[in-house]
């Protein structure tokens, strides 16, 4: 009997009133939102690494440069200057090439954007055998890596700057092919901001060495 009397009691207690907030008669609720995608973030992360191992090459290559008497050695051939100066402006030029590809992909224009991809690549391709012609003229003059410090630094600075060159025509190569089959919309185009991204930082990275390995 008791039981039963307790149970009577509960049926008889009524439910609680239900809170405005949990209903939508509360303020909105405004969804958190990060400030980057992953990509754009893992992008900016790898970008970091680099940058420290370029910092730690340029330092290398301050020290045995200010320590020396004379610099370049003598007998050893001379950087061009004029045309890697030429093929400066070049790579220059692709970073704005990139840049308009993110703007065409920004307004879903593909037909502009696989083409500012295509410039971009391709201008990233001349820039890499100018490079490469001049390579091959300076080893023939005998500037190699075993020939003096001054040979070693040159290859070891400058040539890990070509293989994050031809990273980035990688890059570029797989982006150009997924817009070409229709990848990119205007809503969704991070695999173009990532390019610009880690093709900028080759691009900004290139005067900076440029300046000290050949003018300075």
């Amino acid at each position: 009997m008791a039981t039963s009397s307790v149970a009577h009691k509960l049926d008889d207690v009524p439910p609680p009133a239900p809170r405005p907030e949990l209903v939508g008669g509360g303020p909105p609720v405004r969804p958190n939102m990060p400030l980057l995608n992953n990509a754009r973030l893992g992008v900016i992360m790898m970008l970091g690494a680099e940058l420290m191992f370029f910092a730690g090459l340029i330092g290398a290559f301050l020290v045995f440069r200010l320590s020396a008497q004379v610099w370049p050695p003598p007998f050893q051939p001379r950087l061009p200057l004029g045309v890697t100066g030429v093929n400066t402006v070049i790579l220059l030029f692709s970073a704005l090439t990139v840049h308009w590809a993110v703007g065409a992909a920004r307004v879903g224009q593909t037909a502009v954007l696989v083409r500012q991809l295509g410039f971009t690549a391709a201008l990233g391709a001349l820039f890499l055998a100018i490079q490469g012609y001049e390579w091959a003229r300076m080893i023939h003059f005998g500037l190699t890596t075993s020939s003096s410090v001054y040979g070693g630094l040159f290859y070891t600075l400058i040539g890990a700057h070509g293989v994050h060159v031809i990273g980035g025509l990688i890059w570029l190569a797989v982006v150009y092919w997924q817009a070409r089959r229709g990848r990119f919309s205007k809503k969704d185009f991070v695999g173009v901001q990532t390019t610009r991204m880690y093709w900028t930082f080759v691009v900004a990275l290139w005067p900076v060495l440029y300046g000290l390995v050949y003018l300075y």
